[in-house]
């Protein structure tokens, strides 16, 4: 069998704001890549760990390899390059669900237009002032503002409740980076979010298989697949440079899906010269009124693997867990791929600020299932050795866009990322910890400090840590 792509072959180009995605070719791709062997594997994992990326050839010889041995080689060798790339950093966000109105009818979504079930809101800005300050005392730094798809939420509304959630400041909390998954724009639109200081715009696809978009999509607006797929190239046209793709794992052939992510990746990569900044890949879960598929269902073994298949087909773009997997299935996956979490994670409305537990489901767009709280989330990972952060330094530093990529792509960004996470995490210990996490804490920033063989960088990051326990803030490199 031949083992060879021609990419002359396909007839989609890539041009600004033009669809791209080519159901054809992608199922060629994943047919000629069929049984390879281990040496075809191994020579893929190889350049991956040599910090190239993986063409879609390559990953989708990876995405074939269904050998119990190479599935474990896989995830071995995401382990290793994420480290390389991201050393041992976890960046921490909470999700925050504005409103749920919806004119669309996605038949995945408790949000959906026909579900009569869901109940109705959008916060008012006291509401959103409330839900803020409980992040911002639970020691969150960086947000994500949800919205369903509705003419209420439109570009100066979001903008709106981005320079709202600013102007919070709780004790010594404050958020500094707010990110949006919204629907998708017009260029106009995107320049007045822009203008709200906002970082990463995300737009997940949910599926990039023509017919299932369609199948799943009854109606309303997002039932155009082709406004949705260019929806990011129009926020770069807009000036957004920092954006987050995603496809909802559970819709069509997980495998059709991977490859249709670095698809969308590749695009980026040749109008704009810059990839994705994040890649979401949430798997479906119950929700008031859905009607899913279940031939597609996505296993906790090939969830698993398809993780670090990604990990290895994109080492510098970050990769987005979210609670709705369990604790187990993150702190797995944590080991080989994932570089950023949520945590304390609420997407009930006004879930942050009411005292009464447990999830309504008529309440939210899903279930989720971890439940932790944010300090249980930082405790677990501190046990395990990994570095909580909530660093935003690239955005203020305009470390985005093609400067993120000069620095990530070389591994500057390690060099960035670790102190800053460490950094970060004294913040957390000195404002919020309680005595135990902070004791794990501190012992676990003594452990990585002595990892620093540059003297001379390593005083100055231990006289930032200081600062910071003498009561000085966001302080950063």
């Amino acid at each position: 069998m031949s083992m060879i792509y021609h990419p002359q072959k396909y007839k989609i180009a890539d041009k600004a704001m033009h669809p791209f995605i080519d159901d054809g070719e992608i199922d060629e791709i994943l047919q000629e890549a069929q049984e390879p062997s281990k040496a075809q594997v191994r020579a893929v994992i190889q350049k991956s760990l040599d910090k190239n990326r993986l063409s879609l050839h390559e990953t989708a010889i990876l995405v074939n390899a269904n050998e119990p041995e190479l599935i474990q080689e896989i995830k071995s060798a995401a382990k290793v390059l994420k480290e390389r790339v991201y050393g041992k950093r976890i960046v921490l966000f909470a999700p925050l669900y504005i409103g749920n109105l919806c004119i669309n009818n996605c038949t995945y979504c408790g949000f959906k237009a026909d579900n009569k079930a869901q109940k109705r809101i959008t916060l008012t800005e006291d509401d959103l002032r409330e839900e803020v300050k409980s992040l911002e005392d639970a020691g969150h730094k960086r947000l994500i503002l949800v919205y369903g798809e509705h003419p209420r939420y439109n570009a100066k509304f979001i903008a709106e409740s981005v320079k709202t959630v600013y102007s919070v400041k709780s004790n010594k909390g404050e958020i500094r980076r707010v990110n949006i998954n919204a629907a998708p724009l017009d260029v106009e639109g995107f320049k007045i979010v822009k203008a709200a200081g906002i970082g990463t715009y995300q737009i997940f696809q949910e599926t990039y298989h023509h017919e299932t978009y369609l199948k799943v999509h009854k109606s309303g607006v997002k039932r155009d697949y082709d406004w949705r797929i260019t929806g990011l190239d129009r926020a770069m046209e807009a000036g957004i440079d920092d954006l987050g793709i995603g496809a909802l794992l559970g819709l069509y052939d997980w495998r059709f899906e991977v490859l249709g992510l670095l698809r969308h990746v590749n695009h980026f990569e040749a109008v704009y010269n810059v990839g994705p900044h994040t890649i979401s890949f949430p798997r479906i879960q119950a929700a008031s009124g859905i009607q899913v598929n279940k031939k597609w269902a996505v296993s906790d073994a090939d969830f698993t693997r398809l993780v670090a298949i990604l990990r290895l087909a994109v080492p510098y773009t970050g990769l987005i867990l979210t609670a709705r997997e369990p604790a187990q299935i993150r702190d797995e996956v944590l080991q080989y791929g994932v570089s950023q979490i949520d945590g304390g994670t609420h997407i009930e409305l006004k879930g942050y600020s009411q005292t009464e537990q447990g999830q309504d489901m008529d309440k939210e767009q899903f279930e989720i299932k971890d439940d932790r709280s944010l300090n249980e989330v930082m405790e677990e990972l501190v046990n395990t050795g990994f570095i909580p952060s909530f660093c935003t330094a690239c955005y203020r530093l305009n470390r985005t866009g093609e400067h993120f990529m000069e620095f990530s792509v070389p591994g500057f960004i390690k060099r960035f990322c670790q102190p800053n996470a460490m950094l970060t995490l004294a913040e957390y210990l000195e404002d919020y910890a309680p005595p135990s996490t902070k004791e794990k804490g501190y012992r676990l920033i003594e452990k990585e400090l002595h990892n620093y063989e540059d003297p001379n960088f390593k005083e100055k990051l231990m006289e930032r840590l200081d600062k910071i326990k003498t009561g000085e803030r966001d302080l950063y490199f």
